[in-house]
């Protein structure tokens, strides 16, 4: 895991379900990383704003704003549009938002296809690579 030059890297967790987003907090504040959870889009828009993270794990079906609007609303900000995001969510990528991949996100899992031990791998792989692009779990050896 890299560190920021004033510590662990944040990510920011926009997850509705308490159980997952509790798991995912914990697996990845073991390996090192600054986790907060936002369980809703307005939560996330705020939290987003305020801690700037190095990335953001979004879930597109959440309560008050969408996670895709959520993705919008970050993406049309001077704050927000450079910070990744990657998708997971219970949708299959063909069912969620055509435009998902034209607002720059890091990749894009079905929580069923992601296990608890894979959330660790996942992050380091986007976060260590230090570059965009797909970097999902499907048909890659984590």
């Amino acid at each position: 895991m890299e560190e920021e030059s004033y510590g662990p890297l944040k990510i920011v967790i926009v997850e509705d379900t308490p159980s997952l987003a509790d798991i995912y907090k914990t697996r990845l504040e073991l390996i090192g990383y600054k986790c907060f959870v936002a369980s809703d889009g307005q939560q996330a828009l705020t939290l987003i704003e305020h801690e700037k993270p190095a990335l953001v794990l979004l879930d597109l079906m959440i309560p008050v704003i969408s996670g895709d609007e959520v993705l919008r609303q970050m993406r049309a900000t001077e704050w927000g549009k450079d910070i990744r995001v990657y998708i997971i969510s219970n949708l299959n990528e063909s069912e969620a938002p055509a435009d998902l991949r034209d607002l720059g996100i890091e990749g894009y899992t079905v929580k069923a296809n992601l296990s608890d031990d894979d959330i660790d791998k996942l992050v380091d792989n986007i976060l260590s690579h230090g570059q965009g692009g797909d970097a999902s779990l499907e048909g890659e050896e984590l």
